[in-house]
Parts: structure tokens; sequence; C-alpha cells
């Protein structure tokens, strides 16, 4: 008798948002007075989990923990979908902050903050978690994409064991981190493992899925471009994405028909929660906008379960299952990744 091969393990997919104030998209990046209307949108996303079985992972800006108007919302995404509350640190926005006002444009990157003043800005962030949640944060993103290895070390001492503040493909401008090179897969920044066993607090880096139409034309374009802010603009061109706002449904479909061709075990697709009200975005000027950009995403994800086994989870819920996933330690490579 032909015995049958085993069924193909199920494709983990997290969604997740930048749960944030409004005005980012402007390039002004207000440290007070922050709007947060946006928050009470995310409501709208219910049917992704209770119909779809696609549960949100929320990283949370301080401005979000502060907001009596948005933190109800959050309860209820928790409370009723299990959604996952996770940290977003904007750290221009988050005391200790600075004294007198910021200057119009980006803030200053991460790695030129005083070391203190960083670590007090993310324990800040978390201890709102913490407070809003009664319990610690464990998964991790950094506002702007900006991580480098400087921030690493201060998220392990703060429990943080996932991190997904990686974009591949990407080298941020102003002096921002290179992440081109990246997998697409999640991988151990340290070992996962000691002589004892598992490392119960590894940190697993969990990057957004973005890949390259052609391996060896990614590695060719990073090369020549040294790393330099312009190598960024492959990413327009010469990659695929499941992000809504950045690509068109036929490449999203594409993006995930390629990744699970090459053996990709995740997708991790993100949106911010700015996105979802009418005028907050370039790319949401008005409410027919605003619905587009919904009906998209679920008629993805719908296509998405019909097309293949997949799960979906929160970034803990990756986490927890990491383990036995097999992911392994960051590959060779330049990059702050």
């Amino acid at each position: 008798m032909t015995q049958l091969p085993p069924p193909a393990a199920p494709l983990r997919v997290i969604v997740s948002l930048d749960v944030e104030e409004e005005g980012l998209f402007s390039g002004r990046y207000a440290a007070t007075g922050c709007g947060v209307r946006n928050v009470a949108l995310l409501r709208e996303l219910a049917p992704l989990t209770q119909e779809l079985g696609f549960p949100l992972t929320l990283f949370c800006a301080h401005t979000v923990f502060a907001s009596a108007e948005a933190r109800p919302h959050l309860a209820w995404l928790r409370d009723h979908y299990g959604a996952e509350i996770a940290a977003h640190l904007h750290h221009w926005s988050t005391p200790p902050l600075s004294e007198g006002p910021l200057a119009d444009g980006p803030p200053p990157r991460t790695d030129t903050l005083p070391r203190p003043l960083l670590r007090a800005r993310l324990h800040t962030l978390l201890q709102a978690g913490r407070d809003f949640q009664g319990a610690p944060l464990t998964s991790f993103r950094m506002g702007r994409w900006d991580c480098k290895a400087v921030l690493r070390p201060l998220l392990a001492a703060e429990g943080i064991t996932l991190d997904s503040s990686v974009c591949p493909l990407r080298v941020f401008d102003h002096a921002g981190p290179d992440h081109f090179l990246a997998p697409a897969d999640p991988y151990w920044a340290e070992p996962a493992t000691t002589p004892d066993g598992p490392a119960r607090d590894a940190l697993l880096i969990s990057p957004i899925t973005q890949i390259p139409i052609l391996r060896p034309l990614a590695r060719l374009w990073h090369w020549l471009g040294r790393g330099k802010a312009r190598t960024d603009n492959f990413h327009f061109w010469g990659a695929l994405s499941p992000n809504p706002v950045w690509h068109a449904a036929p490449v999203m479909r594409g993006c995930v028909r390629l990744h699970a061709w090459r053996g990709g075990r995740g997708l991790h697709l993100f949106l911010h929660s700015s996105e979802l009200l009418p005028g907050a975005s370039p790319n949401v000027p008005d409410t027919a906008a605003a619905t587009a950009l919904y009906r998209k995403l679920y008629d993805f994800l719908a296509w998405l379960r019909e097309s293949r086994p997949v799960r979906g989870v929160t970034a803990a819920q990756l986490r927890a299952e990491a383990p036995a996933l097999g992911f392994g330690p960051r590959p060779a490579g330049p990059g702050d990744w």
C-alpha cells in the first residue's frame, strides 16, 4: 500500500498593527497632545478573528496606554477576540520627555540617545502596558523600525521574548538601520538552547514578511548600494509582501505562494492603526479608501485560509510554539537585524 506523505505543517500567520497616535504621516512627531481617535476603529477588525480565525497582535504606543479614550477598545479586543497587547516604543512621545519642543522632521535615531534615557523610556512603556494588562508584555516592536544592536540587551532585561522590529529589504534614511538582508522567517537573536535544554527567555525575531522576487538580485543590489539609503528603493520594484497598504491583492497572493514554495513557515503582515481612519494617512484619504483597505485585508485572509493550511497566531503564541518549530539562529550577514 502506498504511504501518503505527512500533511504540510500549517503556515503560522500573524496579523499585527502598530497602534499609535495620529499625525505621524505628516512628518511631525509630536511629544504631547497626540490624538488617538483611530484606536476606536480597531473594533471593525473583529471579523478577522471571529469569522476567519486570525487573532490580532496590537503593538501599542505609550500614547495609547495613557489614553482613557483608547484603553476600552484594546480591552474589548483582548477580552472578546483574544488580541495580544504588545509594546510599541515611540521614544519621542514616551516619558521622561525631553525639555523643549521637538524639531520638525524625524526624531533622533535610537542609537544616538543616551542609554539611560532609552532604558527609562522603554521601562515607562512596558510599565504602562503592565498596568493596563495586569501582566508583563512580552512582544515588542520599535517605532520607525529603528532597532539596532544597542536596544536588544535592554529588551532582554525587561523580559521581552519576541521582537518584531525588523523589516527586510529596507535600508532606512537618516542613519537608520539596515535590515536589507534579514530573512523573512523568524530566527533566534541568540542561541535558543542551553546545555540544560531550551532557553526559556531567548529572544525570537519575527520580521515583517517581505521577500525578494529574485534573491541573487537582492544581494547584488545591496552590495552595489553599500548599505546606503538609496538601496531602499528596491522594495518598490523588487519585493513582494502581504502588506495591504503597500501592495495590490495579486502581489500579496504572489508573496504567499513564493514564500511557501521557498519553504517559509511564518507569514507576518502589518498595518498602522491610523490607516483605518479616513484622512489620517496619505494612502487612505477618505472613507471609501478605508473601506476598500478593510475589504482587501479581509478578502486576502479569506483566500489565504482557503488556499493552504494556515494557523492564525499572535506574536506571543508564535513565541510559545517556536522551540518546537525548528527556527534557526540569525544567519550570517551584515546589517542591524
